[in-house]
């Protein structure tokens, strides 16, 4: 089992959810935390709730730190409208979350790597930072030389996931257009996620 495989089994079964929808995620056959008392189970504090929420919305891009999950939330506070929204938006513009929703990666710790490694450009210039804010308008593809990767080949050819509707994306040519910027309900999550809880926590 690969580092980035052990690391989402380990992030489903420590937060109790399927995070990404997997069907192997061992969350299927051990509904509990990982550990000797994972399957000790207590009714949730106000602050564990806000806690979870946050955990799980952090997870599902691949573990960010908690210092650039911070950051998000930050960013998001500060910009004008509805804040839950405008997390969501800042994480779904993320180029790691974006080459992920077109298929070019089977997982966002993929989607990653990928991208650290010079396989993607946004307008047609090299890009390596999975942070990198993906505008409305942006094409994202798959560099010319890396089109031939049997892992992004592998990737495209999964049907498990659907491409999302505020992107558009030639899975022959390995290129897509991120359309415009998504709100909550937009989002294909596996699972609920709650960006206002995720402002209760930071707002403590």
């Amino acid at each position: 089992m690969s580092k980035r495989i052990a690391a989402k089994h380990k992030i489903d079964r420590r937060l109790g959810v399927n995070l990404w929808g997997s069907a192997k995620s061992p969350i299927t056959e051990r509904n509990y935390a990982p550990g000797q008392h994972g399957n000790n189970k207590k009714k949730p504090t106000e602050y564990g709730i806000q806690l979870l929420a946050k955990q799980k919305l952090k997870g599902y891009y691949g573990n960010m730190s908690e210092r650039q999950f911070r950051r998000v939330y930050q960013k998001a506070s500060q910009m004008k409208g509805d804040t839950s929204q405008n997390i969501i938006a800042l994480l779904e513009r993320r180029l790691d979350a974006v080459v992920y929703r077109m298929k070019f990666a089977k997982t966002v710790f993929a989607s990653r790597q990928l991208i650290n490694h010079g396989h993607v450009t946004v307008n047609g210039k090299l890009v390596n930072i999975a942070s990198f804010q993906v505008n409305e308008g942006d094409v994202i593809a798959i560099r010319e030389k890396s089109k031939s990767n049997a892992v992004i080949l592998e990737a495209v050819q999964t049907s498990d996931r659907d491409i999302p509707t505020y992107m558009t994306v030639d899975l022959k040519e390995l290129a897509g257009t991120f359309v415009n910027t998504p709100k909550l309900e937009d989002v294909p999550y596996p699972v609920v996620m709650e960006p206002n809880i995720v402002i209760e926590y930071y707002s403590r």
